[in-house]
């Protein structure tokens, strides 16, 4: 699990309940069942209305991007790229076949396998780059939908906000209910600039900022799989990779 996502939205969310409180406030006063009730339920009801249904269910999948996404580890990659180049060096590329069912990631195995069936180096490059562009616009709609929440919530807090103060005009006779629409008008503004800025914006930007780690480890691995169906130096190769690392860092710099 990722301790710093879960770090940074105990942080964000806490930050908020600890000034309530400095200032006088209970928690008691954040709890408004009614605010909750339009501010999710109409930011829900937008998002999904606003994306076809495949969006919606990979966003759900996308938190995974977020909270349990897979440690990504560049340079264990270089090194089992390289035993395989010296594997196919010494015993020819077939001999990649019986090194296939220990490669763990699912995509360099795809590209080890193409290796192995004697495709050209053109279709190998072409096939893995089809299949990362894929990935990325799946992965990029399911940021999306966080992103488009984000872009709702607000204004469905000012609809609450506004719903609130409508029941205080009505009960204005009444100064017994006048505190609760006032409470539940705030409170739904809250509700939908904090869940904007503090969950549905950063859980977006944290899904495309894992997605171009992962990007560029799809892109090394395919930089590797031409180079061990080219047959070419393995420190030769390591120097490329690690340039390749580099270079794409420096340019999402």
């Amino acid at each position: 699990m990722d301790l710093i996502a879960l770090l940074g939205l105990i942080i964000g969310i806490g930050a908020i309940i600890a000034g309530n409180i400095v200032e006088g406030g209970t928690t008691a006063h954040l709890a408004q069942a009614a605010a909750a009730i339009i501010v999710f339920g109409g930011t829900t009801g937008a998002t999904i209305l606003s994306f076809p249904f495949k969006d919606i269910v990979n966003a759900f999948l996308g938190l995974k991007f977020i909270f349990f996404s897979r440690n990504l580890n560049f340079d264990e990659t270089v090194e089992t790229i390289l035993d395989l180049l010296v594997v196919a060096r010494k015993r020819g590329l077939l001999a990649l076949q019986e090194e296939i069912g220990r490669i763990d990631d699912p995509f360099l195995k795809r590209g080890i396998t193409y290796v192995v069936d004697g495709l050209s180096p053109g279709i190998i490059k072409e096939s893995l780059y089809q299949e990362i562009s894929a990935y990325e616009d799946t992965i990029k709609r399911a940021a999306r939908v966080y992103d488009s929440a984000g872009g709702f919530a607000p204004t469905i807090g000012i609809i609450g906000a506004i719903l609130g103060l409508i029941h205080v005009l009505k009960n204005v006779a009444d100064p017994s209910k006048i505190g609760i629409g006032i409470a539940t008008a705030f409170v739904a503004t809250i509700y939908g600039v904090g869940s904007a800025n503090l969950i549905f914006i950063p859980m977006a930007k944290r899904i495309t900022n894992k997605l171009e780690d992962e990007i560029l480890l799809m892109e090394l691995m395919v930089e590797g799989i031409l180079g061990i169906e080219a047959g070419i130096n393995p420190y030769f190769l390591r120097a490329k990779l690690e340039a390749f690392i580099k270079e794409r860092q420096k340019e999402r710099i």
